[in-house]
This record gives structure tokens, C-alpha cells and sequence, in this order.
């Protein structure tokens, strides 16, 4: 399959998958099962940054310390855009989506006079939008560095985007939205990942410079939503239980992820 159709399939339906697996999860509203995504996800996204996307733009940067100095920027431009609501869907008085099972004890304890009239539903829209997008153009920067990375990466993010995405419908379905609509508008914001995924493969033809620092963004991206977003909500349950399942679904999740570049990996 050629790098192009790569980018098109991983970015149409890898989006289009992750919603409606989230989909699914929230019309039988297993927690316990976004819980465990939410720890696999965490594993994935690390693995993915530091066992393929960052060794890769090192390799292909020929200044190591500019590209370590590229993720440390790449962090601090998502917490910024993340402050500045562009990122995880937040809003003035609370931010529903820095816990991804926010949504989940809202919607079984909501009445219908607590939806917003949409407000919060539009806000996840347009942040979900542009979180796709961001995603897009990962995807595609990593299968033109190598194919085996770009599988690799699109694992991470198909991953994560799981728990995110049944937490954004269920938002969704708190702001007044019904069940249809909040699964046609999820569906509509995952087409953002393949426009992004077009444009930078369109894009890079001719900038092939630009793809060790994308690589970096990239690493810095999958760092940030593990290590920020994902992870303080695995504190809540302080259990040993609860600890013991989390490390494990970690493990698992990066173990995945080293399987998966070994087996896509080209032979020497």
C-alpha cells in the first residue's frame, strides 16, 4: 500500500472506528471498561513517543539537542493551547474534559433542567475538531518518516482517542443532545483527522525538512495527554488493587506498541 493510502485509511477509519467503539461503551455505560482503556491508552501513548516517534526524529535530526528542545516546546504549546480552551473542550466556570469519565457520572445523575442549551456541546465540537486535525497531521508526518512508525502511532492515538471520545458523548448527551446527534456530530469531527492527514502529505512533498520537528510535536503530543491528562485520573483510585490493574493495562499498553514496531519493523 503506498504512504498515501496508509495516511487515508489509518486517519478515515481509525477515526471513524474510535467513535463508534466509544460510542458503545457509553450506550452501556461500563465504566470499569473506560477505566481500563484510559490505563492501556497511557501505556500506548508512551510507547509510542518514546520507543518509535522520539528515537525516530533523532535519527533524522542532525542536531539531537534541537530536537529534544522540540519536544520541550512542543509540551509547553499544548498546555498553552489547552489553556486557551483550543485543546480539551474547557469553559469558563469548569473543564469537563480533563477527566475523561467526567461525563459519565454526569449523565446518570443529570435532570433534564441541568443541559446547557448546547453550550458545552459546542465547545467539545470545536475542540474535538481541532484535536483531530493536530491528530491528522501526526499521523501522516509519521508514515512519511517511516511506515512501520506510522502504524505505530496511529495505535497511540486510536487508543487514547477511545476513552476521550465516550467521554466527549457523553458531554454531549448533558448538553441536551440526543444519542443520534451526538454520535453524528462525533463522527463529523473525526473527518478533521483525515483533512489534516491530506494536507500535511500534500504539504510535505516539498518540505521533507519539516519532518524530524513534526515527529518531535508528535512525541511531544502523546508525553503530554499521558502524562497530563491521562494519568492524574488514575490517582483517584489509590487502591492496590486499582494500582495493580492500572500498571499492568500500562504494561500492556506498551508492550503493544514495542510488538507492533517489531513486527512491522523492515528487515535488516
Amino acid at each position: 500500500m503506498s504512504i498515501l493510502g496508509w495516511i487515508i485509511v489509518t486517519t478515515l477509519f481509525g477515526g471513524t472506528l474510535s467513535v463508534l467503539f466509544a460510542a458503545a461503551l457509553t450506550l452501556n455505560t461500563r465504566v470499569s471498561w473506560v477505566q481500563m482503556l484510559i490505563s492501556y491508552a497511557i501505556g500506548a501513548l508512551l510507547g509510542a513517543a518514546f520507543l518509535n516517534a522520539l528515537p525516530e526524529a533523532l535519527e533524522l535530526s542532525k542536531n539531537p539537542a534541537q530536537m529534544t528542545g522540540t519536544v520541550l516546546f512542543g509540551i509547553l504549546l499544548f498546555f498553552i493551547l489547552e489553556k486557551l480552551v483550543l485543546w480539551r473542550h474547557c469553559h469558563v466556570e469548569e473543564c469537563e474534559a480533563h477527566d475523561p469519565l467526567h461525563g459519565v457520572a454526569v449523565v446518570e445523575a443529570a435532570a433534564p433542567s441541568s443541559h446547557d442549551n448546547g453550550r458545552s456541546g459546542l465547545m467539545i465540537m470545536l475542540g474535538d475538531t481541532f484535536h483531530n486535525f493536530v491528530d491528522g497531521i501526526l499521523i501522516a508526518a509519521a508514515f512519511m518518516a517511516d511506515v512501520q512508525l506510522g502504524i505505530v502511532t496511529s495505535i497511540a492515538i486510536i487508543a487514547h482517542e477511545i476513552p476521550q471520545e465516550a467521554g466527549d458523548f457523553l458531554i454531549l448527551l448533558n448538553s441536551g443532545y440526543t444519542r443520534r446527534q451526538a454520535l453524528l456530530f462525533n463522527l463529523l469531527s473525526s473527518i478533521a483527522t483525515l483533512i489534516g492527514g491530506l494536507l500535511t502529505y500534500f504539504m510535505l512533498q516539498d518540505m521533507n525538512h519539516l519532518i524530524p520537528s513534526l515527529l518531535g510535536l508528535a512525541a511531544a503530543s502523546m508525553i503530554y495527554v499521558a502524562m497530563s491528562d491521562l494519568i492524574p485520573g488514575l490517582h483517584k483510585r489509590p487502591e492496590i488493587g486499582a494500582t495493580i490493574q492500572q500498571v499492568a493495562l500500562i504494561t500492556l499498553g506498551i508492550s503493544s506498541i514495542w510488538l507492533a514496531g517489531s513486527l512491522f519493523a523492515h528487515p535488516a
